[in-house]
């Protein structure tokens, strides 16, 4: 029996034993169970794998995240000692190439003590090969809570927030619901609809019968947890996913295999397993806790303002035979129909007189 039979097998039991599941506690076991999770077992990113990222699109989305953090640190002061933090790393490229733009710029790396949050095994092992002739050895830790508060930080979330699951709620004729996965007379797994049980706040516009609304209580407490760091060692965190800027209705909830959506009951594990960043809980929850936020940009504008453009008009330069590469990859990073929309960028921050690079205007 394969590992992701055997979390499949062991999902359909504890269901049939204890009841249907929220989407949330479902797409976690998927991602994360130490035995069958998809992180924990067989994440595959690239292009031979199931989903690609930003920084493995092109170089250049790293380069200009490492000269966003330069650009931080020389507004905070050109810090003599300070952390930079990477929430879910990917397979390291994008601090890699983070490293080697700000390697330009003296008195940064020197300064730096390099930080990974990283859950999957596998994911630290590819992280420390990417990284291993990189002008800094990083250290991983296993959350936000043991990263110390003595030192300012400069945080890097990219692409974590829809890695957060939601519960999914459904409005019905009769009134509100919640969406759960249950169990056929088959052993198979099915998506149903239970009494509400807690932890549900009608949403304050209206949905019509038939609408989803999702609620993530742990991209919640990551928008406060940022916002305590923040507040405590004094920073910014940048946060960059593809997700909603405003509060609205909508199932978000999808699995990719080999880059193709695939059913998300199908074969628990085997597939990666996404909601959307729901940026206005995440920026509301860091303002409850005291800190500062930034308003949402699409990604499109957000790599404008760093410089994209520009940047690819040097690579193009030094590499002529590549520039219809090259502007293939900034069409896909900036273009509305592309990543320069659905994606966003947000900042959490502290003190309130940090102008966040990208923010300016």
């Amino acid at each position: 029996m394969s590992e992701a039979e055997s979390l499949k097998t062991r999902l359909t039991r504890e269901i049939a034993l204890t009841g249907p599941m929220t989407v949330a506690d479902y797409v976690t076991r998927c991602l994360h169970d130490p035995r069958g999770g998809y992180y924990a077992s067989r994440p595959a990113l690239g292009e031979g794998g199931d989903f690609i990222t930003a920084p493995l699109i092109s170089q250049m989305f790293g380069e200009l995240i490492g000269l966003w953090a330069v650009e931080t640190w020389n507004r905070l002061g050109a810090l003599e000692r300070f952390r930079l933090v990477e929430v879910g790393p990917g397979d390291g490229t994008l601090m890699s190439d983070a490293l080697r733009a700000a390697r330009l710029v003296p008195g940064f790396l020197e300064a730096c003590d390099l930080i990974l949050i990283e859950p999957s095994g596998p994911l630290r092992d590819l992280q420390a090969k990417a990284l291993a002739g990189a002008d800094l050895s990083p250290r991983w830790v296993r959350d936000l809570t043991r990263i110390e508060t003595d030192a300012p930080v400069i945080l890097i979330a990219n692409e974590v927030l829809d890695c957060l699951p939601a519960r999914q709620f459904v409005r019905t004729d009769g009134g509100w619901a919640e969406r759960r996965i249950g169990v056929t007379d088959d052993n198979d797994l099915i998506f149903g609809l239970t009494a509400i049980s807690g932890g549900f706040e009608k949403p304050d516009f209206d949905i019509e019968p038939g609408g989803v609304f999702e609620i993530s209580d742990q991209q919640t407490i990551f928008g406060r947890d940022l916002a305590l760091l923040m507040k405590a060692a004094s920073g910014a965190a940048l946060l960059i996913d593809y997700g909603r800027a405003r509060p609205e209705a909508g199932d978000t909830l999808q699995a990719l295999r080999r880059h193709q959506k695939v059913d998300p009951l199908e074969s628990p594990g085997e597939a990666d397993l996404t909601q959307w960043a729901d940026f206005p809980r995440v920026l509301e929850a860091a303002v409850r806790a005291g800190a500062d936020v930034t308003g949402c940009l699409g990604q499109g504008d957000f790599l404008r303002r760093l410089g994209i453009e520009a940047r690819a008009e040097r690579l193009k330069t030094g590499r002529p035979d590549a520039a219809p590469v090259i502007d293939r990859q900034l069409n896909r990073l900036t273009a509305e129909d592309q990543m320069g929309s659905l994606f966003k960028a947000a900042a959490i921050f502290s003190p309130r007189s940090l102008i966040v690079p990208g923010w300016e205007q």
